[in-house]
């Protein structure tokens, strides 16, 4: 499906909805596959064109109206279904850019660095001091897939990046689930912890603008951290209304925490693949900013705690700060 089709079935599958508040019914597994593969082609077409033709708005009702369908599925179905919507890693140029906000450098300069070579990046990030101020976020959600799931808790922090610096403004909220979820319990509870009463009485975060606009002001702030951040990138793009819009003027910076731990921590490249040296988890081990007998928790703030300090434990073992000798 191309970028035109893609718009053309969106608007036909949005128009029965917005104009008389009904679905049209179908097979529903056809509908989900259509659904996200036009979701994919327009986020990649809306990103990729200066003018696309299309508002994003589009794809956010779209996976708007898939994660209705995927609410009706049963839970165990959906945690098998192969993630159709998120995006694995970030691209190229938004870890130079990231490389850049770390070091107070233009995009520029590091390509040039560089050579726009993804394989040149470790030597780029340890190449100048690191400063400045930083969010950490964490969100905790029903699944992996943006377009299925729902967001049920952000945590977030920020951070001096400088030697001994302690976060600050740590705050944590939980979202509501629509209430089909007290019947069939809230998907990768066994990870989160989070139950369905836990979250009752409280707004699903895409029936509250309110907090979508403060979380956009906030992500707009300063640069954000988080460890694998393309997934807090994928689920704020299709979660967050004008968090697209802003990422794509160049207003969101992520910094991909798992990223810096794979290419300046010299343990990742002698640890075995098996052992998954860069999760969060295994890090925070090695820099001893968790105990060998603990576990990452699971939950945004105590995630974002956790990958703040490590990550400015790294930096400091890495001798990364301004004004160091």
């Amino acid at each position: 499906m191309n970028a035109s089709q893609a718009l053309e079935y969106a608007n036909s599958a949005l128009a029965p909805q917005l104009l008389f508040g009904m679905d049209l019914g179908g097979d529903t597994r056809a509908e989900r596959a259509k659904n996200e593969e036009a979701i994919s082609a327009l986020w990649d077409a809306w990103l990729a064109e200066k003018d696309p033709g299309f508002s994003f708005d589009v794809v956010r009702q779209l996976a708007d109206r898939n994660r209705k369908l995927c609410d009706g599925i049963d839970n165990a179905m959906l945690e098998v279904m192969p993630a159709a919507t998120i995006k694995r890693q970030l691209s190229d140029v938004d870890l130079m850019r990231s490389i850049g906000a770390l070091q107070h450098r233009s995009y520029g300069a590091v390509k040039r660095e560089t050579k726009g070579d993804r394989d040149n990046f470790a030597v780029a990030y340890v190449s100048h001091p690191v400063s400045g101020t930083v969010i950490g976020i964490d969100i905790e959600t029903t699944g992996i897939d943006p377009a299925r799931g729902h967001i049920i808790n952000v945590g977030w922090e920020i951070c001096d990046l400088a030697p001994g610096a302690e976060p600050r403004h740590a705050f944590s909220v939980f979202f509501g689930l629509p209430n089909v979820y007290e019947a069939k319990g809230v998907p990768a509870e066994q990870v989160h912890h989070i139950s369905y009463q836990m979250l009752m009485g409280k707004t699903q975060l895409r029936q509250n603008p309110k907090a979508q606009k403060a979380l956009v002001k906030l992500l707009t702030s300063f640069p954000y951290m988080a460890h694998n951040a393309a997934f807090e990138d994928s689920w704020f793009m299709l979660h967050l209304d004008g968090y697209a819009e802003a990422r794509k003027a160049g207003k969101v910076t992520p910094i991909d925490t798992r990223d810096i731990c794979r290419r300046i921590d010299p343990e990742v490249r002698t640890l075995p693949r098996e052992a998954r040296p860069a999760t969060l988890e295994n890090w925070a081990r090695r820099r001893g900013t968790l105990a060998k007998d603990a576990a990452e928790k699971h939950l945004g703030l105590e995630d974002v705690d956790l990958m703040l300090a490590t990550v400015l434990a790294e930096f400091d073992e890495r001798n990364m700060f301004g004004g160091k000798s």
